[in-house]
């Protein structure tokens, strides 16, 4: 099994103190988490131990505070489960773990490490943030290809730019290469698609078939170097949300060709295949074979399907977890295909991370195209007999339904009306302020079909947004008006950023490498984007929604906290708009005198007013 951290056989060192280290003995142990802390709010630690033969050993443990509770061997002869007690007031220290095999008596060291915050210092993400998203293959290269070591991976895909759905590159080098630029556009978090291994034929370059849960893809950089990019990102007050899966491996997994027990994954056989078909899980008549092929079916032949209903494989999912959590600080997880998995068992995992780090947040992409089936994913809806824990939910209608809301003309029942509409639908929502929200993503088409003209409608879906409820994200490259539709394959929407790659020809990481209608993107974007994340950052975090129907082309949107407001107006045509501003006398009485970071002028609210085609307002009271 080469994907797993090592400890050598005989050594009281854990070998696993250096992440990622991998040993070449011809005799080794290997063992999952590579280490683990004390203090920690569950007492239970379950090892994995992986070696020929093992399930036939036993083991015992002579450390103060420490006992093995349970020994487990599953079907596989080369595994054994290992429960460990951890009492509060174990001391950190290397343990002791002697084994019997075959008659021969043999040990290894395993390391109990200190922790280094209290688990509430890990504050998460919330609606005063927003996140960007990125591609690591796709957004910039740092590393020499002579410094990427590829030796222990069995697929060593390469780069190849010219191939759409291929690896083109991109590392966690480059990440930090561009922290100046992404902390300078003015967001606050980033969210960084899977960074795992993907050994996979073919090379896996979107990270969504994992082969190693322990280590980072060498070809996006280390462990080590995982952890720097968090704490460099820190320094700059980013945070950073790591994506997770949970529902499926690689089928190139060490599992697939040993796995633990029969039921390690669900219709072993890739005989199944889900339906994509999420309203299944709460039809109320829904049939037995349908809900099977949903939450257990592959999602594609190369990624088989996890069962979370066998308990030792949902204790190692939860501890890799929090190991990522503790040992390189993330603000957050993005859980991925959320609602394939099973229920009942990610309810308790994401129950077991928040009993670790209460303050924290977790978002699990539901992908439905109506706002009741997102809703009932989100903790605390009642139509769900299931408290799943999950805090924060995705809203995928713009996806369906943003793009042609925003550009069309706005009619009583048209244009953003239909926007309207669409929050009116928050009270199927426990929690609308922990709703992700976004135009696209990495699994969509972009927003814009191709570069526009004009950037009215796109500065009026930006500024939407970024000013209702919600935690907003957004796509890179979106601030370049990037381009595309998924026809053809994936990679038409996950395009390089220019400039971030060697032998570019346009650098659009600087103003002088974008052209003049990009400019006035990233500048009117980066304006709201630095005004949210400073001055308004509480009231966007916080802050009470009214809104206002735009029978007559205009919406009108106020955002509120204790003494301050801040009040959105946008006409909704591509023509000048006359209106009386009766409808909304209850927020702004005639005299009312506002400031507007967009025009940086005040406002002064009368009775009759004129907005020039697609004009846009936001409005503060301070």
């Amino acid at each position: 099994m080469k994907k797993l951290f090592t400890i050598a056989l005989g050594l009281l060192t854990a070998a696993s103190s250096v992440m990622g280290a991998k040993t070449e003995e011809k005799n080794k142990i290997n063992v999952e988490p590579p280490f683990w802390w004390v203090g920690m709010a569950n007492d239970t630690l379950q090892l994995t131990v992986n070696a020929p033969g093992i399930a036939g050993a036993d083991f015992s443990v002579n450390y103060p505070g420490v006992r093995i509770e349970s020994q487990v061997k599953l079907d596989s002869p080369n595994y054994k489960f290992l429960y460990l007690i951890i009492n509060p007031e174990t001391k950190p220290g290397t343990l002791k773990i002697d084994y019997t095999l075959d008659g021969k008596k043999k040990n290894f060291g395993y390391e109990l490490k200190s922790r280094d915050r209290a688990a509430t210092d890990y504050r998460g993400f919330d609606a005063g943030d927003v996140l960007y998203l990125l591609m690591p293959d796709r957004f910039a290269k740092g590393l020499e290809d002579k410094d990427i070591n590829m030796s222990a991976l069995e697929f060593p895909v390469g780069a190849n730019r010219e191939n759409p759905n291929g690896r083109h590159g991109g590392d966690m080098r480059g990440i930090r290469n561009h922290l100046d630029y992404i902390d300078s556009l003015g967001v606050t978090a980033i969210w960084v698609c899977p960074v795992l291994e993907n050994d996979m034929p073919g090379g896996s370059y979107h990270g969504y078939a994992t082969t190693d849960y322990y280590n980072i893809d060498p070809r996006f950089g280390s462990n080590s170097e995982w952890n720097t990019l968090i704490s460099e990102a820190h320094d700059r007050g980013l945070k950073v949300v790591m994506d997770m899966i949970f529902n499926h491996s690689g089928s190139n997994h060490p599992w697939m060709k040993d796995a633990p027990s029969k039921d390690w994954f669900n219709h072993p056989e890739a005989d199944v295949m889900t339906n994509y078909r999420l309203s299944t899980v709460h039809d109320p008549y829904v049939s037995d074979y349908d809900l099977d092929h949903t939450v257990n079916g592959w999602f594609v032949p190369s990624m088989p399907d996890l069962n979370q209903r066998n308990p030792h494989l949902m204790k190692y999912l939860t501890q890799n977890s929090i190991w990522w959590i503790e040992s390189s600080k993330i603000d957050g997880i993005r859980m991925d295909t959320y609602p394939y998995a099973d229920m009942n068992a990610m309810s308790k995992w994401a129950e077991d991370v928040l009993k670790e780090y209460p303050n924290f947040n977790i978002v699990g992409e539901c992908w439905y195209a109506n706002e009741a089936g997102s809703a009932f994913w989100q903790s605390g809806n009642k139509l769900n007999p299931v408290d799943t824990h999950l805090p924060t939910v995705m809203d995928f209608w713009h996806i369906l339904n943003g793009r042609q809301a925003f550009a069309d003309e706005t009619t009583p029942w048209g244009g953003l009306n239909k926007v309207y509409d669409h929050l009116s639908n928050d009270f199927l929502f426990p929690n609308p302020q922990k709703i992700l929200t976004f135009l696209d993503n990495h699994d969509t088409d972009r927003f814009l079909a191709e570069m526009p003209d004009s950037l009215g409608n796109w500065k009026q879906a930006v500024t939407f947004l970024l000013t209702s409820r919600g935690i907003p994200q957004l796509y890179y490259g979106t601030e370049l008006l990037m381009n595309g539709s998924k026809e053809g394959s994936d990679g038409y929407v996950r395009l390089d950023m220019p400039g971030g790659f060697p032998g570019d020809k346009v650098n659009a990481f600087t103003a002088e490498g974008r052209t003049p209608i990009q400019n006035e993107a990233w500048d009117y974007l980066s304006k709201i984007l630095n005004w949210r994340r400073g001055e308004a950052r509480e009231i966007m975090a916080k802050g009470s929604l009214k809104h206002f129907m735009p029978q007559n082309g205009l919406y009108v949107y106020e955002r509120k906290l204790g003494d301050k407001k801040v009040v959105v107006m946008m006409n909704g045509r591509d023509e000048p708009l006359d209106v009386t501003m009766e409808r909304t006398l209850e927020i702004l009485p005639y005299g009312t005198r506002l400031h507007d970071i967009i025009s940086d002028n005040d406002v002064t609210i009368e009775e009759n007013m004129t907005f020039a085609p697609r004009q846009i307002m936001v409005l503060q009271n301070w």
